[in-house]
Formats: C-alpha cells, sequence, structure tokens
C-alpha cells in the first residue's frame, strides 16, 4: 500500500519513508532514482517537508527546468540564489560554496539529471568544506557520489 498524501499518491510505502527519513538524517546525500520525473519530485518534495524542521537553516529546494538543457555552476548557484525564503547567498561559485558551508540545511535537487560535470564536481568539493549540508536528489541516475545512498522507483 502507497502513502497517501495531500493531491497525490506517494510513490512509497510508511515504512520506505520511513527508511528515506532516516537515511537523509543519518547521511549525506540521498538519490531517489526512475525513469519518470513527477514520482521522483513528489516524494523528495514531501521528504523535505517532513524533515525540514530538523535542519536550523531549513530546506532549500532547486528544480531544474528539463527545457534549460544543463545547469553548470553559474547556472546552479543562481538557482540556490533565487530560492524563495531563503537568504540569498553572496554572488560567486566560490562565495555561494563558503555560504554553504556555514549552513545546517538540506539541499534538495529535483531535476539532477540536469547537472553537468562541472556542477556535480562542486557539489562533491561542497560537501567537504560544508559539514553540515545534505543533498537529496531526484534524477534518473544516481549522482555517483561516493557517500550517496540510492532509492530506486
Amino acid at each position: 500500500m502507497r502513502e497517501t498524501g495531500l493531491s497525490a499518491t506517494l510513490p512509497a510505502t510508511s515504512a520506505e519513508m520511513s527508511r528515506l527519513l532516516t537515511a537523509v538524517r543519518r547521511g549525506r546525500v540521498l538519490t531517489v532514482a526512475g525513469a519518470f520525473r513527477e514520482p521522483r519530485s513528489l516524494l523528495v518534495r514531501e521528504i523535505a517537508r517532513r524533515i525540514a524542521s530538523n535542519f536550523y537553516d531549513g530546506v532549500a529546494v532547486v528544480a531544474m527546468n528539463p527545457q534549460h538543457g544543463g545547469y553548470g555552476v553559474r547556472e546552479l548557484t543562481a538557482e540556490l540564489g533565487s530560492v524563495p525564503g531563503m537568504p540569498a547567498p553572496a554572488r560567486g561559485t566560490a562565495n555561494t560554496a563558503s555560504w554553504l558551508a556555514e549552513r545546517d540545511m538540506l539541499l534538495v535537487l529535483d531535476g539532477a539529471e540536469q547537472l553537468g560535470p562541472d556542477a556535480l564536481a562542486w557539489l562533491r568539493n561542497l560537501l567537504t568544506v560544508a559539514p553540515g549540508l545534505r543533498i537529496l536528489a531526484a534524477g534518473r541516475s544516481p549522482l555517483a557520489f561516493e557517500q550517496e545512498r540510492i532509492h530506486q522507483l
């Protein structure tokens, strides 16, 4: 049986949801991978909603547009700077990394298959300098990060 959300059925049972919430709390990177965008997106946004209070600086959801054609570091940091409800990080990729290094937050990357190799390398480096940062990604395939946990839909 799948869990029923406000407007749709979540693609996870209650037991799966519990395991996913624990994986986000205890790990650094969790990727929800699967062929269809809507179920992945629905699941990561529900996880983020349920776990937001666990992070002092909250949750930043970056929704990547599939028509955009790819997100490099500059595009990713620009999207991060325009997340509603989040204080804007300083301009520039080095300044954004420094800003994130001081945060206790969950970064949700919805549409992670849009990330280019430079953005993935920047995120890998970011995990080494930002101890309070957790990443929850939704994409067609895993991010291939060393400490990544994967939930396949």
